[in-house]
This record gives C-alpha cells, sequence and structure tokens, in this order.
C-alpha cells in the first residue's frame, strides 16, 4: 500500500544563490574594515600620531658625527694644518672679490674667480671637519696676510695685477709644500681627506695664478727657500 508522506522538497536554486551572495557581501566587508584598521595602525598620521620634523635632521647629524674617526690620532701637525686652511681663505676669497674690481688684466680676474670658488667650498669643508675633530678655528687672518689685503686695496690696474699676482702665488706655493708634508705624516682619515682636496684646490690656482704671466722670477726664488728642506 502506497504511502501518503510526501519527500521534504529541495530549496530552490534561486534562494541558494541568494544565501551565497550574502555571505560573500558579508566577509567583503570584513576583510574592508580590517584592512583599514591596520593601515592606519602603520601610518602615524592616519593614526593621529604626531610626526617629528626634526627626526631627518637629527639623523643626518648623527650620520655625520658617526664619521668621525673615533680612536684616530689628531697631532698638533694636524690642528695647526686646518687652521692655516682656514686662515687662507680669510685672506684669499677678499683677494679674488678686489681683483674683479681692481684688475686691468682679464686672466687676473679669471684667477681671482678661482680663488673665491675654491676658497669658498674649502673654507666650509675646513669648518665641518674642525667642528668634527673639535678644533678651534680663527675668524681672522694673520697680521701679515691682512698686510697683504691692504697692499692690494691700495692699488689699481697693472700695479694690482703685480701684487696680487706675487703675493698668491707665493702664497700657495709654502702651503702646497705644507700639505703634502701633513699628508705624508698624518694617520687620521679627515685630515687625510681635507688634504687631497686642499692639494686639488692650491694646484689650480697655482697653475691659474701663473697664466696671468706677472708671477716674477724672485717669487719662485722665495717660494724655493721656503720649502728647501732645512
Amino acid at each position: 500500500m502506497p504511502s501518503n508522506r510526501r519527500a521534504p522538497s529541495a530549496l530552490p536554486l534561486r534562494t541558494i544563490g541568494i544565501i551565497i551572495a550574502a555571505c560573500a557581501v558579508v566577509a567583503t566587508l570584513l576583510i574592508v574594515t580590517r584592512g583599514g584598521d591596520e593601515e592606519a595602525a602603520a601610518d602615524p598620521v592616519s593614526a593621529g600620531v604626531p610626526q617629528h620634523a626634526g627626526a631627518h635632521d637629527a639623523g643626518a647629524d648623527a650620520a655625520v658625527e658617526a664619521a668621525a674617526p673615533e680612536g684616530q690620532s689628531l697631532t698638533e701637525v694636524d690642528k695647526t694644518f686646518l687652521v692655516k686652511v682656514r686662515q687662507a681663505g680669510l685672506w684669499e676669497i677678499p683677494a679674488g672679490k678686489l681683483a674683479q674690481t681692481r684688475a686691468a688684466s682679464e686672466s687676473v680676474k679669471r684667477a681671482g674667480l678661482h680663488l673665491i670658488d675654491g676658497h669658498s667650498k674649502l673654507d666650509q669643508l675646513v669648518r665641518e671637519d674642525a667642528r668634527i675633530l673639535g678644533v678651534a678655528l680663527p675668524n681672522e687672518a694673520t697680521a701679515e696676510q691682512q698686510g697683504f689685503v691692504k697692499q692690494m686695496e691700495n692699488a689699481q690696474g697693472a700695479e694690482f695685477d703685480r701684487i696680487f699676482a706675487n703675493l698668491l702665488r707665493a702664497s700657495h706655493g709654502k702651503i702646497f709644500a705644507t700639505i703634502a708634508e701633513v699628508r705624508a705624516g698624518t694617520q687620521n682619515d679627515l685630515i687625510r681627506r681635507h688634504a687631497r682636496q686642499a692639494n686639488q684646490t692650491v694646484l689650480d690656482h697655482l697653475e691659474v695664478l701663473e697664466d696671468t704671466g706677472f708671477v716674477d722670477s724672485a717669487t719662485f726664488q722665495e717660494v724655493e727657500t721656503a720649502v728647501k728642506p732645512k
């Protein structure tokens, strides 16, 4: 005898599709919400954490300080070298500026521009190295160097050209020999770097001063006598 009970009917396919779609929407919302929270936590600005503008500068300063050669000796010769480089810039930059208004020769004006450019860069470097190494630098040229500038201030035209070329060539010739001695004996990496840069700068200045054609033979003899081994 056949049974009158009917088997339970399956859910319509359309209903199943709607349920699956709803679950997918809920899962997507959960993922998006969680991802936004993690991004906010990773970004200090989004999370309301103030950023410090000086953080980069502090890191840069620390890097400069870290460049100081710890444990390396710094002799009196090294310190004197930095002082002399500083003093050279304190009178040779003004000399280069005077050449632009008082020189008659274009080659002298050109040499003056080389002095301004070279010693401006060298002066920045010597102040940085001195700060790292703890070396006190002067803010004035020596009395003799100030006298050189005074001579040029009182000259004009061809007379200025001759005074400029000979004073500067003699000065650069003497310091050129000093740089070689410092580089040969120093054990400090910063001083070695500084001597290399100073050597390149002074060599350039020697050449442009000689190119003026105003350097006397007596100036070369003066330098030779000054740098001759004792």
